[in-house]
């Protein structure tokens, strides 16, 4: 059976929204595993995608005060149907990531990062696939807020869709 996923990042609650898109939570709902990259902003967030997720795996973010410091970790790993996953807030500038981010997790396969709120899907030179959901609650520079879906069948990471979230 594949594991379905749902990555997220920047939720910035309650600065940049008050709540979360009902799409973004029904998504939360449905999946197997949960990924927060991080800028939760506040634990009462961290609370409901906990009370929500199946299982919920989470980094903090640059915006993350002391509370959710001491209740998530900096970079987080696992496993996921035998793929070596990790998750990180930030990953510098996007010039030459992938061979960064290739040499930080050299035995990693999917790593998984937010910060810029800007949607990324690349594979570094080493096969290690990159990927940024961007933002549900703050688009910035993009024209619209969105969040990722995945599937996970054995070894393989598929249907990889950036999920647009309506304003």
């Amino acid at each position: 059976m594949p594991t379905q996923l749902v990555i997220v990042a920047d939720t910035h609650l309650p600065k940049r929204a008050k709540v979360l898109p009902e799409a973004l939570w029904e998504a939360v709902e449905a999946a197997d595993i949960v990924l927060h990259a991080g800028d939760w902003m506040d634990e009462a967030t961290l609370d409901a995608f906990e009370a929500r997720s199946r299982r919920l795996v989470g980094v903090a973010g640059n915006n993350d005060g002391p509370e959710l410091h001491a209740r998530l970790s900096e970079v987080a790993s696992l496993e996921i149907e035998g793929q070596r996953w990790a998750m990180i807030h930030e990953t510098g500038a996007k010039q030459g990531r992938e061979q960064r981010m290739a040499s930080a997790f050299p035995d990693v396969d999917v790593l998984v990062f937010g910060h810029s709120h800007i949607p990324w899907d690349s594979t570094a030179p080493n096969g290690m696939r990159l990927l940024n959901p961007g933002s549900p609650t703050d688009r910035r520079r993009q024209p619209v807020c969105t969040f990722m879906t995945a599937e996970v069948d054995g070894r393989e990471i598929r249907d990889v869709t950036l999920v647009p979230v309506p304003r």
